[in-house]
């Protein structure tokens, strides 16, 4: 089961380059969102290997605020792109 863990690892150091590099804002929020789902499926899977419970209590939340952060952001973003601000 470990090795499930370092794969997500690796595909997430591989997307923290899409963050970096993305060509436009709308890829660098679609590859950050994938990095905040990677992590949830990091803790459930630990959580399992664990056996413990209040981890994927923690998932919950933490999926629940990232959804809110992510919807948050892109109305900021929209209001920006119709102003003619970005991009």
């Amino acid at each position: 089961m470990n090795y499930f863990l370092w794969i997500l690892v690796v595909l997430i150091l591989l997307v923290i380059f899409r963050v970096i590099k993305g060509p436009t804002i709308w890829d660098r929020v679609l590859a950050f969102n994938l990095i905040s789902h990677k992590f949830i499926i990091f803790i459930v899977i630990f959580a399992s290997i664990e056996s413990t419970t209040f981890l994927l209590d923690l998932a919950i939340i933490y999926a629940l605020f990232g959804f809110l952060g992510e919807i948050f952001l892109i109305m900021f973003l929209a209001d920006r792109v119709r102003g003619g601000k970005e991009e």
